[in-house]
């Protein structure tokens, strides 16, 4: 069997990606920055049901761009020497933050933990898009018949950094030791939280989503998490006359265009025979 579907590691290593890049792609995304700092968050935390001797467990709730009320599962340690690390956690496709089981090695280990729920998904935060509760998919192409700036990625991405800036000024953690990380889904938020605040020390993305959509296309791989282009397509522009400029936009929210903002240590892991995010999208990313 092939170690890969896709390129060889060596046309890996040296790939950049071929989705076009917006022409005003830093513009667009200091602009949504320079929103969300003019966000009041009105941050709640209250106590969970669940708790532990490890840990003080609580919901975390704050006020993103757009009004949608966020919410993060928050853990604090027990036995942990103030200021202590923090570790940000983001799921995957069209899922929620987890159990609170599955974060008390980090909390064990004196470490503060906000998971966050993505808007619109499978969680407990809102989606202010026009409809209550979550929807399965189709959050990649919610918004591209109107301006970038409704592209619900973008809202997402800058939750990602809402979040990180909202632990990183909490009075028991160490603003510069705070890391981020997540899979799939998660390991593409978690590229995008290290590019929009700087700050982060460490990411651990695994296996990025969110990475050169035309790649995903032109390889026919759009299934699965990816199949929502596929569909997109065939109701919307089945002549393909738009196709240029579909990308185009689909580019203020492709991670790869973020990468070169990231300023913290990146351990990031690929899987070499990946159908739903093939690897060279996510080399797309780490290249650059």
């Amino acid at each position: 069997m092939p170690l890969t579907f896709d390129m060889s590691l060596a046309e890996l290593e040296t790939y950049q990606g071929i989705n076009p890049r917006p022409g005003d792609f830093d513009s667009f995304w200091e602009d949504a920055l320079a929103e969300m700092r003019e966000v009041d968050p009105q941050i709640e935390i209250s106590p969970a049901s669940f708790q532990t001797s490890v840990a003080e467990c609580s919901d975390l709730y704050f006020t993103g761009v757009g009004g949608a009320r966020v919410h993060a599962k928050l853990l604090r340690p027990n036995n942990a020497p103030d200021p202590h690390p923090a570790v940000l956690m983001f799921h995957g496709y069209s899922g929620d933050a987890g159990d609170w089981v599955s974060k008390l090695g980090y909390a064990a280990l004196g470490h503060t933990v906000a998971a966050l729920d993505c808007r619109g998904q499978g969680g407990s935060s809102e989606d202010t898009g026009g409809v209550r509760g979550w929807t399965l998919r189709g959050h990649i192409i919610r918004g591209l018949e109107d301006p970038p700036e409704k592209l619900l990625y973008r809202q997402i991405f800058l939750d990602t950094a809402q979040l990180a800036k909202i632990v990183m000024e909490m009075p028991d953690v160490d603003e510069n030791r705070v890391g981020a990380t997540g899979r799939s889904q998660g390991g593409g938020l978690t590229l995008a939280c290290s590019a929009l605040e700087p700050r982060i020390k460490r990411a651990a993305p695994v296996f990025p989503f969110l990475c050169d959509y035309q790649r995903v296309w032109e390889m026919d791989q759009a299934k699965d998490a990816y199949a929502e282009l596929g569909e997109y397509f065939r109701k919307f522009d089945p002549l393909h006359e738009r196709e240029e400029a579909i990308f185009e936009k689909l580019g203020y929210i492709d991670v790869q265009y973020l990468c070169p903002r990231i300023r913290s240590e990146v351990f990031m892991g690929v899987g070499l025979m990946d159908t739903i995010c093939p690897p060279s999208t996510q080399f797309a990313a780490y290249n650059k």
